[in-house]
């Protein structure tokens, strides 16, 4: 027990663990999207299409994806995935090949990618308290976006790239050393399914 907590541990700080798991939460964020934007396309060439995941009046894509909110910048949401997804697999794979990128860019990264997360639980929001109805796949892309910014949130801290003060910088880092962001990322998807339990409870199966 005294070698395997170790082990773990720098298992879960190496770059290997963190950009693998950026990695693959961003392919799952670009896979919904990708389904997202061919169920938009469908439902704008016929609103009352019948989609998979049309499972009940609780899990309803069609009902979601026919909200203003889910077009609201004028086009499907799902198309910024597919605009966003590539450039963080880009610096995933890239940086599991050893590739640096310059601090300025990875700050960038986190700034633009935190506006995404926002984004991301308001329309989880919206979904939950104003439509009334859940999307599996909006769901989908809401986890995996937490996950991807949590990664790229670690990275950053770690190596000092957001430019914060030194001693907000040094209690980050050392919240991360002693893995308080897994905890709380932990206790926050969880927070997530308990939310959509309490609210719909057995209707999400009826």
């Amino acid at each position: 027990m005294t070698t395997v907590l170790p082990r773990l541990h720098a298992l879960r700080h190496s770059d290997a663990w963190i950009f693998g798991t950026m990695l693959l939460s961003a392919c799952l964020s670009l896979t919904a999207s990708f389904v997202l934007s061919i169920d938009a396309v469908r439902l704008a060439a016929d609103p009352g299409a019948d989609l998979s995941c049309n499972i009940n009046s609780v899990i309803s894509c069609g009902t979601v994806g026919s909200s203003w909110q889910a077009h609201l910048f004028g086009f499907p949401n799902a198309f910024l995935g597919l605009v966003a997804e590539p450039v963080v697999i880009t610096i995933a794979v890239a940086s599991l090949g050893r590739v640096r990128f310059p601090r300025w860019f990875m700050f960038a990264a986190q700034v633009v990618y935190t506006l995404g997360l926002a984004f991301a639980y308001w329309l989880f929001y919206q979904s939950m308290y104003v439509i009334g109805a859940l999307c599996p796949w909006c769901l989908l892309v809401t986890v995996s976006t937490t996950l991807v910014w949590s990664t790229l949130t670690h990275v950053n801290v770690r190596d000092g790239n957001m430019f914060l003060p030194r001693r907000v910088q040094a209690a980050l880092a050392k919240a991360i050393d002693a893995d308080l962001d897994a905890i709380a990322v932990t206790i926050w998807i969880l927070v997530v399914v308990l939310a959509v339990v309490l609210k719909y409870g057995w209707t999400l199966f009826g």
